[in-house]
């Protein structure tokens, strides 16, 4: 499995958030199996998502498709988002307790 994480800038988080919503169905198509959305602590407008693909090859199709950059201005991205692409090393969902 592939992860993305595309970060940027909107410039309204509650404008942006139903053109993300809208174009669901053409993440799936491309073979997206889910997202984390996150936004800035100290910027509501700033947007991290953390894509799961499940390939490379689908997730680099995905980014390179013409629509999405079109859907992002559309929703108000501002400037050009960083996008990179993770293969996940480890996974743990808490911290050993120090002894």
């Amino acid at each position: 499995m592939t992860t993305i994480m595309i970060d940027h800038t909107v410039e309204d988080y509650e404008t942006w958030k139903p053109h993300f919503d809208d174009h669901a169905t053409s993440r799936a198509e491309h073979g997206s199996q889910g997202y984390r959305l996150l936004r800035g602590a100290d910027d509501p407008n700033r947007v991290t998502i953390l894509f799961e693909w499940d390939s490379l090859d689908n997730a680099r199709s995905f980014v390179d498709d013409p629509d999405l950059a079109a859907k992002m201005k559309e929703a108000g991205v501002v400037g050009e988002p960083t996008m990179v692409f993770l293969d996940e090393e480890e996974t743990t969902t808490s911290e050993p307790t120090p002894a």
